[in-house]
C-alpha cells in the first residue's frame, strides 16, 4: 500500500532525475547551471557573513549554505533516496518525514528555478547584472516565494524538534536501524539540523534574518531597473543589490 509522503517524495525526487537527464543530454546546459549554483553559493556567503561569523548561528548558517543552498548535485544521495524510500516510512515518526518531504519539493523546486535561470544566462562566468537577467528572463517570481517560504518551512521544523526530547532521542535511537536500511545520508542530514539548531536555543531571529534577507533580495531581482543597477559597483548598487558578487 503506497504512503502519500512516500508517493510525493518519489514524485520530486523523479522530477530531480529528469532536470539532471536534460543536463547529462546538453553539456553546456549542465555547465551553465553549476556556475549558476556556484554563483549562487558565493552570494549566500556574502548575505550571511556576519551569521557565518557568529559563534551563536555559525552552525545553522553552515548548515544552510551546505544543504539547502550548495552547489553540491547531491545525485548518489538522491539515487539512495529513491531506493530506500518505503524503509523511510516504515522506520522515521510521521513528522519527520512530512519534513523530508518538504526537503524533497525544495530541491525539485530549487533544481527547476535553477534550470530556467541558467538558460537566461548571457554569458559565462556569472556576474552580478547577468544574475538579474537570468532570474528576470525565467521570472517564476511566486515559485522564488515558494523556495523561500519552504527553506523557513524546514528550519521552523528542525527548531521545534530541537525543543522535543522524544525527538531527539528517537532519531538517537534510529542511528543504527537507519543505517542499517540504507538512510544513512538522510541520518546524517537530520542529526546535523538537529546539531546545528539545537546550538542557537531558538531559531526564531535567524529565520527571521533569512527571510528578510531573502525577500529583499528577491524582490530587487524582479524590480525595474535591476540590471542596470547591478552593473554598478557594488558600493553604488541598492542595498540588496549589493551582496551580489
Amino acid at each position: 500500500m503506497s504512503h502519500p509522503h512516500a508517493d510525493r517524495i518519489i514524485e520530486h525526487l523523479g522530477t530531480v532525475a529528469r532536470l539532471r537527464a536534460l543536463r547529462e543530454a546538453d553539456p553546456a546546459l549542465g555547465q551553465r547551471v553549476r556556475a549558476l549554483k556556484s554563483y549562487q553559493a558565493a552570494r549566500f556567503q556574502r548575505t550571511y557573513a556576519d551569521l557565518l561569523d557568529s559563534p551563536r548561528y555559525r552552525g545553522a548558517a553552515r548548515f544552510f549554505l551546505d544543504e539547502l543552498y550548495g552547489p553540491q548535485e547531491f545525485a548518489a544521495r538522491d539515487a539512495q533516496f529513491g531506493r530506500i524510500v518505503p524503509g523511510l516510512v516504515r522506520l522515521f515518526p510521521e513528522e519527520l518525514i512530512g519534513t523530508v518531504e518538504m526537503l524533497g519539493q525544495l530541491h525539485a523546486l530549487s533544481e527547476a528555478l535553477d534550470d530556467a535561470a541558467a538558460r537566461h544566462l548571457p554569458g559565462l562566468p556569472p556576474d552580478a547584472s547577468g544574475y538579474v537577467r537570468a532570474w528576470q528572463g525565467a521570472g517564476r517570481e511566486p515559485a522564488r516565494e515558494q523556495q523561500i517560504a519552504l527553506t523557513l518551512a524546514i528550519g521552523a521544523a528542525l527548531d521545534r524538534y530541537t525543543r522535543n526530547r522524544l525527538m531527539r532521542s528517537t532519531l538517537k535511537l534510529m542511528r543504527k536501524p537507519a543505517h542499517a536500511a540504507g538512510l544513512g545520508d538522510l541520518q546524517k542530514f537530520l542529526e546535523a539540523g538537529f546539531d546545528a539548531f539545537g546550538a542557537m536555543k531558538g531559531a526564531g531571529d535567524f529565520l527571521a534574518c533569512v527571510g528578510q534577507r531573502e525577500r529583499a533580495l528577491a524582490a530587487a531581482l524582479f524590480a525595474p531597473g535591476a540590471v542596470p543597477a547591478a552593473a554598478l559597483p557594488a558600493a553604488e548598487r541598492p542595498e540588496a543589490l549589493a551582496q551580489l558578487p
